[in-house]
């Protein structure tokens, strides 16, 4: 009879303990935080290894389906983080295939197509911070899976995970530097030219932003270059063939500004930076879009890129 009780018991816990293994994000995880695509987002900031898909089943439905589970092949990154207060306040507009993302204190606005940015702006205001960078990259929760990059892994092969707009000049809020490691804020690329000429142009906002705040606007220009596209497997994103930069700064006949189209290559380094000054004219002819200054402005190209005054402190 004992033995019977003991089959009986044992047959009655076999499904229950099977359906708390196969529960998404249980135990140390601390349970389901939200979704992003057919993943479940854990409260630990983990991805849920469960093959249930949580756009059927998420909110307060258990009875999810069941998906195959994804080939070796289908890149999907490890960590989410944790939705934060601000992040929440993070909004995201769609126009067509263009997300119009505001993060705390900056814009970019995301061509699904491409599955990467296509502009950024911001204000870059008078140094009053030193927060620290953030050291995580990671997918956006609040955007489309099919319209961000799969992977928020190192790109390798020369190219950096390269920010359109960088922690530094957003310092003075912790949200503003996490939200800049969000991969919709990045790109590939090259490392010369990221830490070269790119870098060059981050340290001159930082410098001549405690002189005037400064209007900063950028964006990708993708071309159609095949042979350094090393990164479609990896992460879904072809690698541009160049970056563009605008910083206005002053108002009415004080106003001032500076172009550059910058390419994705090793060459593009500091002591280059100058070879790719543009005037606003010359830009908004390749680009296909106007930038808002001044018509006399737009003439102008100078001869050399704004010097790096003596004393600044670009950290």
């Amino acid at each position: 009879m004992n033995k019977s009780i003991i089959f009986l018991t044992a047959l009655f816990l076999i499904p229950l303990s099977a359906q708390a293994a196969n529960t998404p994000c249980s135990g140390k995880k601390g349970g389901i935080s939200h979704c992003n695509g057919t993943k479940f987002i854990c409260n630990d900031g983990s991805i849920s290894r469960s093959k249930k898909d949580c756009s059927v089943g998420f909110g307060g439905d258990t009875s999810a389906q069941e998906v195959p589970e994804q080939p070796e092949s289908a890149p999907v990154a490890e960590k989410a983080p944790p939705i934060s207060a601000a992040a929440q306040s993070e909004t995201v507009k769609k126009n067509g295939n263009i997300l119009e993302i505001s993060y705390p204190g900056f814009t970019v606005w995301l061509d699904c197509s491409k599955r990467g940015a296509v502009k950024f702006r911001y204000n870059a205001q008078h140094d009053t911070g030193d927060a620290k960078r953030y050291d995580q990259f990671f997918l956006d929760p609040n955007v489309p899976p099919e319209c961000q990059q799969t992977s928020a892994e190192p790109y390798g092969h020369n190219y950096d995970r390269g920010h359109q707009v960088p922690a530094n000049h957003l310092d003075s809020s912790k949200e503003a530097i996490k939200a800049t490691n969000s991969m919709p804020n990045i790109l590939p690329q090259a490392k010369n030219m990221n830490r070269g000429a790119w870098l060059l142009t981050e340290e001159i906002i930082e410098c001549y932003r405690d002189i005037d705040e400064l209007l900063v606007i950028g964006g990708v220009i993708w071309g159609n270059n095949p042979t350094d596209d090393y990164f479609l497997h990896s992460h879904g994103v072809e690698t541009p063939d160049a970056f563009w930069k605008v910083i206005i700064r002053g108002t009415g006949q004080d106003e001032r500004a500076i172009a550059w189209i910058v390419p994705n290559t090793p060459e593009a380094t500091r002591k280059n930076l100058d070879r790719y000054l543009v005037s606003i004219e010359e830009l908004e002819r390749v680009i296909k879009e106007k930038i808002q200054t001044a018509d006399y402005v737009k003439h102008d190209k100078p001869s050399a890129s704004w010097m790096i005054p003596v004393g600044c402190n670009k950290s």
